[in-house]
């Protein structure tokens, strides 16, 4: 069924950002396939709204990952917007410290996940009528400078880079824009360690502060809201007092 209403699909919805952007973009008239894991936080997230999709979803999986794209493709007819959104910390430590499973963990889930939505979705906004839409990547502070014992999770940010770069320019003869958002401690479950103390640069452990997730989701609405002749290429928020620039 093809519909004038924007549609979306924001990975990781079940919680944290994924699930505020999710609702934010159903509170400004979005249709919203919601992925993730977990049916149930996929539900909550959801809580019964009409334009709600909930879709279950593996973003290491090649075939869920389809399966997403189909069940969107067969709601609405086409896609306006991908948030890519889903991924994981991932192990800490020392990079001998870091079992190969645990790195190719992070990797299939932050990377080769990514890429399996934006391949997706990059298919089937190039071949939709008319053609174009905007994938926005989650990078992270991560993207640009680590923390101490994070060799995964940054090395994973650092490619989300590069894929928004390849994106951006593979998808100009489509119309298919594409920016990234770098998050820095946006208050979530997984950033509720931060107020308890996290390890910094300089061997001490001290609190940092966050901020509200709401933000977030208004920076991933502007972006999204943009003509396709315009593109936000990389944008961060962060807490303003968070030890990032100027870090170590």
């Amino acid at each position: 069924m093809t519909t004038n209403i924007p549609t979306a699909v924001v990975t990781g919805a079940g919680s944290g950002i994924g699930r505020v952007v999710a609702r934010a973009l159903l509170d400004a008239e979005y249709q919203v396939a919601l992925a993730g894991r977990r049916e149930d936080a996929l539900a909550a997230t959801a809580d019964g709204h009409p334009r709600a999709l909930v879709v279950p979803t593996d973003v290491t999986d090649e075939k869920s990952v389809a399966a997403l794209f189909e069940a969107v493709r067969d709601q609405w007819g086409r896609l306006d917007v991908l948030f890519n959104n889903a991924g994981t910390f991932g192990p800490s430590g020392l990079p001998d410290e870091v079992s190969v499973d645990e790195w190719r963990t992070c990797v299939n889930t932050n990377l080769t996940g990514s890429f399996l939505c934006a391949r997706e979705a990059f298919g089937l906004m190039r071949r939709q009528d008319p053609t174009g839409g905007r994938i926005i990547n989650n990078g992270s502070i991560s993207a640009h400078v680590p923390r101490p014992g994070s060799a995964g999770y940054t090395s994973t940010k650092h490619a989300i880079t590069g894929l928004t770069k390849s994106l951006s320019l593979d998808g100009r003869p489509f119309g298919i824009a594409c920016g990234q958002i770098d998050i820095g401690n946006a208050a979530t479950d997984m950033t509720e360690r931060m107020s308890k103390g996290v390890p910094q640069a300089d061997g001490s452990v001290r609190p940092e502060p966050t901020f509200d997730t709401g933000h977030v989701a208004e920076a991933v609405l502007f972006m999204a809201g943009l003509p396709l002749s315009a593109n936000v290429q990389f944008l961060t928020v962060a807490a303003t007092g968070m030890p990032w620039i100027g870090r170590g």
